[in-house]
Protein backbone atom coordinates (compact mmCIF):
# COMPACT_ATOMS: atom_id res chain seq x y z
CA UNK A 1 0.00 0.00 0.00
CA UNK A 2 1.97 2.75 -1.43
CA UNK A 3 0.92 6.83 0.45
CA UNK A 4 -0.36 9.38 -1.61
CA UNK A 5 2.34 11.79 -2.99
CA UNK A 6 2.83 15.11 -1.02
CA UNK A 7 -0.42 16.67 -1.91
CA UNK A 8 -1.55 19.73 0.64
CA UNK A 9 -4.48 18.15 2.80
CA UNK A 10 -4.82 15.07 1.29
CA UNK A 11 -3.64 12.23 3.50
CA UNK A 12 -4.27 8.94 3.77
CA UNK A 13 -2.93 5.28 1.87
CA UNK A 14 -3.88 3.77 -1.59
CA UNK A 15 -3.32 1.60 -3.69
CA UNK A 16 -0.47 1.60 -6.44
CA UNK A 17 -2.88 0.79 -9.55
CA UNK A 18 -5.51 4.27 -7.98
CA UNK A 19 -2.34 6.91 -7.61
CA UNK A 20 -4.99 8.53 -10.52
CA UNK A 21 -8.26 8.90 -7.65
CA UNK A 22 -5.67 11.07 -5.31
CA UNK A 23 -5.37 13.30 -7.94
CA UNK A 24 -9.15 13.20 -9.03
CA UNK A 25 -10.01 13.66 -4.67
CA UNK A 26 -7.14 16.33 -3.75
CA UNK A 27 -9.10 18.19 -7.19
CA UNK A 28 -12.13 18.80 -5.84
CA UNK A 29 -10.59 20.06 -2.73
CA UNK A 30 -8.14 22.58 -4.37
CA UNK A 31 -11.31 23.38 -7.27
CA UNK A 32 -13.28 24.37 -3.69
CA UNK A 33 -16.20 21.94 -5.43
CA UNK A 34 -15.02 20.28 -1.60
CA UNK A 35 -14.22 21.62 1.11
CA UNK A 36 -13.30 18.34 3.13
CA UNK A 37 -14.13 14.57 2.35
CA UNK A 38 -13.09 11.44 3.01
CA UNK A 39 -13.08 8.44 -0.04
CA UNK A 40 -12.88 4.77 0.79
CA UNK A 41 -12.55 1.88 -1.55
CA UNK A 42 -12.88 -1.75 -0.22
CA UNK A 43 -11.77 -4.55 -2.76
CA UNK A 44 -13.51 -7.70 -0.33
CA UNK A 45 -12.16 -7.07 2.85
CA UNK A 46 -9.27 -4.87 2.05
CA UNK A 47 -8.89 -1.45 1.76
CA UNK A 48 -7.35 0.10 -1.90
CA UNK A 49 -8.10 3.71 -1.27
CA UNK A 50 -8.43 5.66 2.25
CA UNK A 51 -8.17 9.09 1.82
CA UNK A 52 -8.93 12.47 3.48
CA UNK A 53 -8.37 16.11 3.40
CA UNK A 54 -9.34 19.76 3.08
CA UNK A 55 -10.98 21.53 6.04
CA UNK A 56 -13.61 20.78 8.56
CA UNK A 57 -14.74 24.40 9.02
CA UNK A 58 -15.54 26.51 6.37
CA UNK A 59 -12.80 29.38 7.66
CA UNK A 60 -10.08 26.63 6.49
CA UNK A 61 -8.84 26.61 9.95
CA UNK A 62 -8.71 22.86 10.90
CA UNK A 63 -7.72 20.42 8.59
CA UNK A 64 -9.39 16.93 8.53
CA UNK A 65 -8.32 13.97 10.11
CA UNK A 66 -8.08 10.59 9.87
CA UNK A 67 -10.60 10.34 12.80
CA UNK A 68 -13.07 13.12 11.36
CA UNK A 69 -16.68 12.17 11.15
CA UNK A 70 -19.88 13.95 9.85
CA UNK A 71 -23.26 13.65 9.89
CA UNK A 72 -24.09 12.11 6.61
CA UNK A 73 -27.81 12.16 6.52
CA UNK A 74 -29.39 9.53 4.20
CA UNK A 75 -26.70 7.03 4.20
CA UNK A 76 -27.82 6.51 7.25
CA UNK A 77 -30.52 4.27 5.72
CA UNK A 78 -27.78 1.46 4.73
CA UNK A 79 -26.98 1.06 8.21
CA UNK A 80 -30.77 0.49 9.68
CA UNK A 81 -31.56 -1.17 6.40
CA UNK A 82 -28.58 -3.82 7.29
CA UNK A 83 -29.91 -4.01 10.92
CA UNK A 84 -33.34 -5.40 9.49
CA UNK A 85 -31.18 -8.25 7.09
CA UNK A 86 -29.38 -9.19 10.06
CA UNK A 87 -32.86 -9.49 12.26
CA UNK A 88 -33.84 -11.49 8.89
CA UNK A 89 -30.91 -13.92 9.15
CA UNK A 90 -31.59 -14.68 12.25
CA UNK A 91 -34.70 -16.36 11.46
CA UNK A 92 -36.30 -13.33 13.77
CA UNK A 93 -37.88 -10.92 11.03
CA UNK A 94 -39.68 -11.64 7.86
CA UNK A 95 -39.75 -9.41 5.14
CA UNK A 96 -42.94 -10.08 3.89
CA UNK A 97 -44.94 -10.34 6.51
CA UNK A 98 -47.25 -7.55 7.69
CA UNK A 99 -45.74 -4.92 9.69
CA UNK A 100 -48.69 -5.24 12.72
CA UNK A 101 -47.31 -8.79 13.07
CA UNK A 102 -44.48 -7.12 15.13
CA UNK A 103 -46.16 -3.59 15.31
CA UNK A 104 -50.04 -4.56 16.24
CA UNK A 105 -50.74 -0.76 16.95
CA UNK A 106 -49.52 -0.05 12.94
CA UNK A 107 -52.48 -1.94 11.54
CA UNK A 108 -55.03 1.22 12.05
CA UNK A 109 -56.10 3.21 9.35
CA UNK A 110 -55.65 1.00 6.50
CA UNK A 111 -52.24 -0.02 7.09
CA UNK A 112 -53.03 -3.84 8.38
CA UNK A 113 -51.45 -5.33 4.85
CA UNK A 114 -48.61 -3.29 5.19
CA UNK A 115 -45.78 -5.34 5.21
CA UNK A 116 -41.80 -4.76 5.95
CA UNK A 117 -40.47 -4.80 2.39
CA UNK A 118 -42.51 -1.92 1.98
CA UNK A 119 -41.20 0.24 4.73
CA UNK A 120 -37.50 -0.67 3.38
CA UNK A 121 -38.32 0.43 -0.17
CA UNK A 122 -39.95 3.54 0.76
CA UNK A 123 -43.37 1.74 -0.87
CA UNK A 124 -45.64 1.78 2.24
CA UNK A 125 -47.64 5.16 1.72
CA UNK A 126 -46.50 6.57 4.86
CA UNK A 127 -43.53 8.77 3.60
CA UNK A 128 -43.48 11.58 6.48
CA UNK A 129 -45.45 12.48 9.47
CA UNK A 130 -48.33 14.51 8.64
CA UNK A 131 -48.20 17.87 9.14
CA UNK A 132 -48.07 19.60 12.42
CA UNK A 133 -45.10 17.80 13.63
CA UNK A 134 -42.20 19.60 14.84
CA UNK A 135 -38.49 18.24 15.06
CA UNK A 136 -38.71 18.20 18.99
CA UNK A 137 -41.21 15.80 18.42
CA UNK A 138 -39.12 13.70 16.24
CA UNK A 139 -36.41 13.61 18.79
CA UNK A 140 -39.27 11.99 21.13
CA UNK A 141 -39.13 8.64 19.82
CA UNK A 142 -42.44 6.60 21.44
CA UNK A 143 -44.52 10.02 20.62
CA UNK A 144 -43.09 9.43 17.00
CA UNK A 145 -43.72 6.00 16.30
CA UNK A 146 -47.34 6.47 17.56
CA UNK A 147 -48.12 8.79 15.46
CA UNK A 148 -46.32 6.95 12.28
CA UNK A 149 -48.88 4.01 13.43
CA UNK A 150 -52.25 6.14 13.63
CA UNK A 151 -51.58 7.67 9.85
CA UNK A 152 -53.35 6.40 6.84
CA UNK A 153 -51.50 5.58 3.74
CA UNK A 154 -50.85 8.59 1.14
CA UNK A 155 -51.54 5.98 -1.82
CA UNK A 156 -51.96 2.26 -2.36
CA UNK A 157 -49.01 0.69 -0.35
CA UNK A 158 -46.78 -1.33 -2.68
CA UNK A 159 -48.14 0.33 -5.92
CA UNK A 160 -45.15 2.81 -5.82
CA UNK A 161 -42.09 4.79 -3.91
CA UNK A 162 -42.76 7.65 -2.27
CA UNK A 163 -39.15 8.03 -0.54
CA UNK A 164 -39.29 8.23 3.24
CA UNK A 165 -36.75 10.46 3.87
CA UNK A 166 -36.88 11.32 7.90
CA UNK A 167 -39.47 8.93 8.99
CA UNK A 168 -37.99 5.61 7.48
CA UNK A 169 -35.51 4.89 10.66
CA UNK A 170 -38.33 5.37 12.60
CA UNK A 171 -40.44 2.84 10.68
CA UNK A 172 -37.81 -0.01 10.55
CA UNK A 173 -36.53 0.63 13.63
CA UNK A 174 -39.81 0.26 15.90
CA UNK A 175 -39.86 -3.37 13.75
CA UNK A 176 -36.82 -3.56 14.75
CA UNK A 177 -37.44 -2.35 18.63
CA UNK A 178 -40.50 -4.76 18.73
CA UNK A 179 -38.51 -8.23 17.87
CA UNK A 180 -35.47 -7.51 19.89
CA UNK A 181 -35.88 -5.04 22.52
CA UNK A 182 -33.45 -2.66 22.18
CA UNK A 183 -33.50 0.90 20.32
CA UNK A 184 -32.23 1.02 16.89
CA UNK A 185 -28.84 2.62 17.38
CA UNK A 186 -28.12 0.72 20.21
CA UNK A 187 -28.66 -2.38 17.99
CA UNK A 188 -26.61 -1.11 15.56
CA UNK A 189 -23.93 -0.31 17.95
CA UNK A 190 -24.05 -3.73 19.69
CA UNK A 191 -24.58 -5.91 16.48
CA UNK A 192 -22.80 -4.16 13.74
CA UNK A 193 -20.79 -1.12 14.23
CA UNK A 194 -19.01 -3.00 17.71
CA UNK A 195 -18.14 -6.32 16.14
CA UNK A 196 -16.57 -4.55 13.06
CA UNK A 197 -14.63 -1.94 15.24
CA UNK A 198 -16.52 0.69 12.75
CA UNK A 199 -16.52 4.17 13.49
CA UNK A 200 -20.18 4.91 12.85
CA UNK A 201 -22.96 5.53 15.12
CA UNK A 202 -26.74 6.55 15.01
CA UNK A 203 -27.41 8.69 17.93
CA UNK A 204 -23.47 10.19 18.99
CA UNK A 205 -22.36 10.06 21.98
CA UNK A 206 -20.86 13.62 23.19
CA UNK A 207 -17.16 12.35 23.66
CA UNK A 208 -17.24 12.14 19.79
CA UNK A 209 -18.46 15.65 19.32
CA UNK A 210 -14.89 17.30 18.93
CA UNK A 211 -14.76 15.20 16.05
CA UNK A 212 -17.29 16.07 14.10
CA UNK A 213 -16.92 18.60 10.81
CA UNK A 214 -20.65 20.36 10.64
CA UNK A 215 -22.29 20.01 6.90
CA UNK A 216 -21.84 23.20 5.31
CA UNK A 217 -25.88 23.79 3.55
CA UNK A 218 -26.25 23.86 0.04
CA UNK A 219 -25.99 27.44 -1.03
CA UNK A 220 -29.54 27.95 -2.76
CA UNK A 221 -29.66 27.38 -6.76
CA UNK A 222 -32.17 29.47 -8.54
CA UNK A 223 -35.37 31.36 -7.10
CA UNK A 224 -36.13 30.51 -2.89
CA UNK A 225 -38.54 27.25 -3.47
CA UNK A 226 -42.01 27.85 -3.10
CA UNK A 227 -44.17 25.89 0.06
CA UNK A 228 -45.85 23.48 -1.55
CA UNK A 229 -50.07 23.17 -1.47
CA UNK A 230 -51.57 21.63 1.48
CA UNK A 231 -53.34 19.78 -0.82
CA UNK A 232 -49.59 18.09 -2.43
CA UNK A 233 -47.75 15.45 -0.51
CA UNK A 234 -44.94 17.51 0.19
CA UNK A 235 -47.14 20.03 1.39
CA UNK A 236 -48.68 17.60 4.16
CA UNK A 237 -44.99 16.06 5.27
CA UNK A 238 -43.65 17.69 8.93
CA UNK A 239 -41.34 18.89 10.06
CA UNK A 240 -39.36 20.74 7.17
CA UNK A 241 -35.07 20.81 7.95
CA UNK A 242 -32.93 23.64 7.29
CA UNK A 243 -29.65 21.46 7.48
CA UNK A 244 -28.13 23.19 10.08
CA UNK A 245 -29.78 21.05 12.26
CA UNK A 246 -27.69 18.83 12.22
CA UNK A 247 -25.65 21.41 14.36
CA UNK A 248 -27.13 20.88 17.31
CA UNK A 249 -26.74 18.70 20.41
CA UNK A 250 -30.58 17.31 20.12
CA UNK A 251 -29.99 15.90 16.83
CA UNK A 252 -26.84 14.60 17.04
CA UNK A 253 -28.13 12.58 20.42
CA UNK A 254 -31.66 11.66 18.90
CA UNK A 255 -32.09 8.18 17.16
CA UNK A 256 -33.08 8.91 13.82
CA UNK A 257 -32.03 6.32 11.43
CA UNK A 258 -33.51 7.69 8.33
CA UNK A 259 -30.66 10.92 8.82
CA UNK A 260 -28.36 11.99 11.91
CA UNK A 261 -25.59 8.71 11.49
CA UNK A 262 -22.12 10.68 12.03
CA UNK A 263 -19.30 8.70 10.43
CA UNK A 264 -16.43 8.67 7.65
CA UNK A 265 -15.71 6.94 4.57
CA UNK A 266 -13.26 4.18 6.15
CA UNK A 267 -16.47 3.40 8.55
CA UNK A 268 -18.96 3.31 5.68
CA UNK A 269 -16.89 1.16 3.20
CA UNK A 270 -16.28 -1.55 6.20
CA UNK A 271 -19.64 -1.56 7.09
CA UNK A 272 -20.65 -1.72 3.71
CA UNK A 273 -18.48 -4.50 2.88
CA UNK A 274 -20.33 -7.10 4.70
CA UNK A 275 -22.99 -6.93 1.81
CA UNK A 276 -20.52 -6.64 -0.69
CA UNK A 277 -18.60 -9.76 0.10
CA UNK A 278 -21.69 -12.15 0.46
CA UNK A 279 -21.96 -11.18 4.19
CA UNK A 280 -18.65 -11.19 6.09
CA UNK A 281 -15.71 -8.99 6.04
CA UNK A 282 -12.60 -8.76 8.63
CA UNK A 283 -12.99 -5.79 11.39
CA UNK A 284 -10.47 -3.87 11.87
CA UNK A 285 -8.90 -5.95 15.18
CA UNK A 286 -8.45 -8.38 12.15
CA UNK A 287 -11.44 -10.37 13.19
CA UNK A 288 -13.41 -12.19 10.28
CA UNK A 289 -17.67 -11.24 11.34
CA UNK A 290 -19.89 -12.84 9.56
CA UNK A 291 -23.82 -11.28 9.55
CA UNK A 292 -25.46 -12.19 6.57
CA UNK A 293 -25.72 -15.21 4.16
CA UNK A 294 -26.13 -14.74 0.34
CA UNK A 295 -29.83 -15.94 0.55
CA UNK A 296 -30.27 -12.69 3.28
CA UNK A 297 -28.44 -10.18 0.49
CA UNK A 298 -30.45 -11.87 -2.32
CA UNK A 299 -33.33 -9.68 -0.45
CA UNK A 300 -32.15 -6.50 -1.32
CA UNK A 301 -31.94 -7.64 -5.13
CA UNK A 302 -36.20 -8.21 -4.81
CA UNK A 303 -36.93 -5.30 -7.36
CA UNK A 304 -39.84 -3.37 -5.43
CA UNK A 305 -40.60 -0.08 -7.55
CA UNK A 306 -38.60 1.02 -10.21
CA UNK A 307 -40.47 4.34 -12.08
CA UNK A 308 -40.84 8.04 -10.63
CA UNK A 309 -40.79 8.45 -7.48
CA UNK A 310 -44.21 10.34 -6.13
CA UNK A 311 -41.84 12.09 -3.39
CA UNK A 312 -38.26 12.66 -5.75
CA UNK A 313 -40.58 13.47 -8.79
CA UNK A 314 -37.90 11.37 -10.77
CA UNK A 315 -37.09 7.86 -11.64
CA UNK A 316 -35.70 5.71 -9.09
CA UNK A 317 -35.32 1.88 -8.66
CA UNK A 318 -35.80 0.13 -5.07
CA UNK A 319 -34.72 -3.20 -3.74
CA UNK A 320 -36.07 -4.09 0.05
CA UNK A 321 -33.69 -1.47 1.86
CA UNK A 322 -31.12 0.09 -1.02
CA UNK A 323 -31.87 1.65 -3.72
CA UNK A 324 -30.50 -0.23 -6.98
CA UNK A 325 -28.50 0.91 -9.53
CA UNK A 326 -30.40 1.73 -12.92
CA UNK A 327 -29.48 3.97 -16.07
CA UNK A 328 -31.68 7.05 -15.33
CA UNK A 329 -30.70 7.13 -11.87
CA UNK A 330 -26.91 5.72 -11.68
CA UNK A 331 -25.22 6.24 -15.41
CA UNK A 332 -21.89 6.27 -13.58
CA UNK A 333 -22.49 2.35 -12.59
CA UNK A 334 -22.09 -0.62 -14.89
CA UNK A 335 -24.15 -3.46 -14.84
CA UNK A 336 -25.05 -6.37 -12.64
CA UNK A 337 -26.01 -6.59 -8.95
CA UNK A 338 -25.61 -3.19 -7.38
CA UNK A 339 -27.06 -1.67 -4.91
CA UNK A 340 -26.60 1.81 -3.47
CA UNK A 341 -28.01 4.92 -1.63
CA UNK A 342 -26.55 8.15 -0.56
CA UNK A 343 -27.58 11.30 1.22
CA UNK A 344 -28.45 15.19 0.93
CA UNK A 345 -25.90 17.40 0.17
CA UNK A 346 -23.69 14.30 -1.75
CA UNK A 347 -22.37 10.97 0.73
CA UNK A 348 -22.67 8.27 -1.40
CA UNK A 349 -22.01 4.35 -0.89
CA UNK A 350 -22.20 2.04 -3.50
CA UNK A 351 -22.05 -1.88 -3.03
CA UNK A 352 -20.91 -4.44 -6.10
CA UNK A 353 -21.90 -7.75 -5.04
CA UNK A 354 -20.31 -9.00 -8.44
CA UNK A 355 -16.91 -7.57 -7.62
CA UNK A 356 -17.32 -7.74 -4.05
CA UNK A 357 -16.17 -3.71 -4.23
CA UNK A 358 -17.64 -1.45 -2.05
CA UNK A 359 -17.14 2.91 -2.63
CA UNK A 360 -17.80 4.99 -0.11
CA UNK A 361 -17.50 8.83 -0.07
CA UNK A 362 -18.13 11.73 3.06
CA UNK A 363 -17.75 14.87 2.78
CA UNK A 364 -18.76 17.83 4.68
CA UNK A 365 -19.95 20.44 2.09
CA UNK A 366 -23.51 19.95 0.57
CA UNK A 367 -24.85 20.30 -2.70
CA UNK A 368 -28.46 20.50 -3.61
CA UNK A 369 -29.65 17.11 -4.13
CA UNK A 370 -29.83 13.36 -2.73
CA UNK A 371 -27.82 10.39 -3.70
CA UNK A 372 -24.45 11.99 -4.92
CA UNK A 373 -23.71 14.62 -7.44
CA UNK A 374 -20.79 15.23 -10.37
CA UNK A 375 -17.98 14.83 -7.46
CA UNK A 376 -18.67 11.29 -6.24
CA UNK A 377 -20.01 10.28 -9.67
CA UNK A 378 -16.87 11.40 -11.42
CA UNK A 379 -14.43 9.76 -8.93
CA UNK A 380 -16.78 6.70 -8.84
CA UNK A 381 -16.31 6.11 -12.85
CA UNK A 382 -12.47 6.58 -12.51
CA UNK A 383 -12.05 3.63 -10.18
CA UNK A 384 -14.17 1.49 -11.87
CA UNK A 385 -12.31 2.39 -15.12
CA UNK A 386 -8.98 1.55 -13.02
CA UNK A 387 -10.34 -2.15 -12.59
Amino acid sequence: MATPRAIPLVNGSCDPRFDVIVDLFHGNIDSGADLGASLAVMQGDRAVVDLWGGWTDPERTTTWRADTITNVWSTTKTMTSLCALVLVERGLLDVYAPVAHYWPDFATNGKADIEVRHLMSHTSGIPFWEAPFTIEEVYDWDRAVARLASQAPCWEPGTASGYHSLNQGHLVGEVIRRIDGRPLGRFFAEEVAGPLGADFHIGLDPRHDHRVSNVVPPEPVGPAPQIPPATSFLGRAAPLLEASVAWTSAWRRADIGAANGHGNARSVSLIASVVANGGWTTSTTGDRVDLLSPATIDLIFDEQAYGPDLILGDVHRFGIGYGLGCPERTPELPEGRICYWGGWGGSSVIVDTERNLTIAYMMNRMVSGEAGDDRSENLVRAIYALL
